[in-house]
């Protein structure tokens, strides 16, 4: 039968309460760390960009005097603070079970033979015999018993078998014990249970507080989806795009996610004046585009909810770059406007899993207009006003009208104006992107059969504004150390389990220009592949980032990323467009048709037998060909000499077909010539 014990002396609750710590503050704190180490300390220079991320750090840690802490960091604080005072505590306590060891206990070695042991045991008898040592006060007569019955039994587990076998199984020597089972409570506790206001606090502590932590973790996790928006903001989505939803619609889904993820500020009614007025301003300068938005954001009984309309009306105040004097409505905006990018990933997600090409892209797109603070349908000039410091006044004032950025720049040299450097910092940081080259591949195939495991790969660069890209002249051989270079890692990377190729060290993107959005914000782009006739998502879009800056003085300055998706199920050929769309610049996204073949080739496929990259006219789909129509490895691994196919692998130094030279064919021909010409000296002589 099992005995009970309490911790008399605090030893268990102690340990219990560090383990019960550790198990909780050594994750977060490892979060915490792994989240401060992808530190970026490089990226725009302009002025606006450096002004903004200094207002935005000292937004999220305060001053030396006031910093500011979150909760995890309050919590973090308080658990090590507790972790340290129970783990010195334990350090003070005096642990009362150990090992029996009867050599520790008499006093002798471990390796003391049986008569060391009889005659230190003789001497330990005749100072520690009850009858020979008197008590004291510190020393009681029940203490001297203990201590000689202590030596009595130690000496008799290493000299008697039956005593010695006890201590060597069950750890002592009267043979094995009744279970103990301790309790972590202090003694004190038990005995107050007799009171009633401490059964109280167990009944509130147990019966409702953890109940009731338990059900709101419970149904919060039930009332957010796996995109970390409220379920009912995602069937408000689903029930607001469209097919061919327009950026109205987008913007009103967008609204209408307000009603549920913002909580109704509580100094509503002291900043309605302000609101009121940057409606009307609005108004006046969007107009027809923001009522429409208004409109289709009223709930189907025609209610336009308090929250969607002051989300609404500071969404656009922040596009139409409106100043707000308000301490209240200034953060309420900076909360919004944080919260838009979970918003439109949520609702990209159930465009891209209806397959809708159109919404998709608006939703894309909208990501950049609300990072620059632009309108929408601006005209295409005020894209201009991305630059720091240009308005859309300073653009209508330039003679001749520029439509690039380098000719803003030109002008402003132009005039001498102050505000050109920090246009050209912006400028040579620009995050414009090129598509180097993009290609289907399918490994182990000469042709691509339906449903097949098909690879698209993408090469992308960031090539700014008025940036050279030529590459210097080189010689033939390093012409040709370059392009085996690439081929190989091509090669590499295709057969490799990875998205994205590996970035060299110190080539990543940094901080975007972004002077208008309220955080540090490093720019990513989205890979779609879709299929512009029939409004369809073919591979549902993919977010990357980092794309490397061009540089001409390295052999590879571009980055590859890698699609895996299965082939249609049906044979034909398929005209599809990449498209990569940018959520930090606005209208600075790249596509390429992928139907029509060019130099590289667009469609290309690994042969298995020559670990070469062969060269497809364009992604045709068919069915595998016969065993008996199956080409030789030869056909397949050597192109003809002048073909495409042939030029590449020459290049590369790879085998290639020799085509029939004509002196073969002349001496074909001379041959023919000599055979007729006997034959008609033959008739002559007859």
């Amino acid at each position: 039968m099992a005995a009970y014990e309490y911790d008399e002396s605090g030893v268990m609750a102690t340990y219990f309460l560090i383990t019960f710590l550790a198990l909780i503050l050594i994750p977060l704190t490892l979060t915490s760390l792994g989240k401060g180490s992808e530190k970026v300390t490089h990226g725009c220079d302009c002025e606006a960009c450096v002004e903004q991320r200094a207002q935005s750090k000292k937004r999220e840690q305060g001053s030396l005097l006031s910093p500011k802490f979150t909760k995890k960091t309050y919590f973090l604080i308080v658990g090590w603070t507790i972790f340290a005072l129970a783990s010195y505590r334990a350090s003070k306590l005096k642990i009362t079970s150990k090992v029996y060891d009867p050599f520790e206990i008499l006093g002798i070695s471990s390796s003391a033979t049986e008569k060391e042991i009889k005659s230190h045991y003789k001497k330990l008898s005749r100072a520690f015999h009850p009858d020979k040592v008197k008590p004291t006060a510190e020393l009681t007569l029940e203490a001297i018993q203990d201590k000689f019955v202590q030596i009595t039994k130690a000496y008799k587990s290493l000299t008697d078998e039956t005593i010695r076998k006890n201590w060597l199984e069950w750890n002592n020597p009267d043979g094995p014990q009744s279970t103990s089972m301790g309790i972590a409570l202090p003694p004190w506790i038990v005995a107050a249970q007799n009171n009633i206001w401490v059964l109280g606090a167990y009944g509130l502590l147990f019966g409702g507080a953890l109940p009731l932590l338990v059900g709101r973790w419970w149904f919060g996790n039930r009332q957010k989806t796996k995109d970390g928006i409220h379920a009912k903001s995602a069937a408000a989505f689903f029930k607001s795009i469209s097919e061919e939803a327009t950026t109205e619609e987008v913007v009103s889904a967008l609204g209408k996610a307000f009603k549920w993820e913002i909580p109704e500020s509580k100094d509503a009614q002291s900043a309605a004046a302000e609101l009121d007025e940057l409606e009307k301003t609005i108004l006046q300068k969007v107009g027809q585009q923001y009522a429409e938005v208004r409109k289709l954001t009223r709930d189907v009984d025609g209610e336009f909810h308090v929250s969607r309309r002051r989300a609404l009306i500071l969404i656009y105040a922040h596009l139409t770059r409106l100043p707000i004097k308000s301490t209240s409505l200034q953060n309420e905006q900076r909360q919004i406007l944080l919260q838009t990018p979970l918003l439109l990933n949520a609702l990209l997600n159930v465009s891209a899993a209806r397959n809708w090409l159109t919404p998709t892209l608006g939703i894309m797109r909208l990501n950049s207009y609300l990072a620059q603070a632009l309108p929408p349908h601006a005209p295409p000039r005020v894209r201009l006003t991305q630059l720091p410091g240009v308005s859309k006044a300073d653009i209508d004032s330039f003679t001749p009208r520029p439509r690039e950025m380098t000719e803003v720049l030109s002008a402003l040299e132009e005039k001498g104006d102050g505000r050109a450097g920090t246009v050209r910092k912006a400028i040579s940081k620009w995050g414009r992107v090129e598509i180097v080259d993009a290609a289907f591949k399918v490994i182990g195939e000469r042709v691509v059969t339906p449903s097949s495991i098909i690879f698209l790969v993408v090469k992308l660069r960031l090539t700014p504004p008025g940036s050279n890209t030529e590459r210097k002249d080189v010689s033939v051989d390093e012409a040709k150390r370059i392009v085996q270079y690439n081929d190989k890692k091509d090669e590499e990377f295709l057969l490799s389990k990875q998205e994205a190729e590996d970035l060299p060290k110190g080539r990543s993107t940094g901080w975007a220009h972004a002077p208008h959005w309220p955080s540090n914000r490093k720019p990513t782009w989205w890979l779609v592949l879709g299929d512009e006739k029939q409004n369809r998502v073919v591979v549902p879009p993919i977010r990357i980032s980092d794309i490397p800056y061009a540089d001409t003085e390295s052999d590879r300055d571009y980055r590859t990323y890698k699609i895996q998706f299965q082939g249609p199920p049906s044979t034909g050929v398929f005209t599809w467009k990449l498209f990569v769309v940018s959520d930090t610049f606005v209208a600075e996204e790249a596509s390429k048709d992928l139907t029509v073949c060019s130099v590289p080739p667009t469609c290309i496929s690994l042969n298995r037998s020559t670990d070469r990259l062969l060269p497809l006219t364009q992604l045709s789909i068919e069915h595998p060909p016969a065993a008996d129509q199956e080409p030789s490895e030869d056909e397949i691994s050597e192109p003809d000499e002048d073909s495409l196919a042939g030029q590449m692998a020459a290049m590369r130094g790879g085998p290639v077909k020799k085509r029939k030279d004509e002196s073969d064919e002349e001496s074909g021909t001379d041959d023919d010539e000599s055979s007729d010409d006997d034959s008609s000296s033959d008739s002559d002589s007859d």
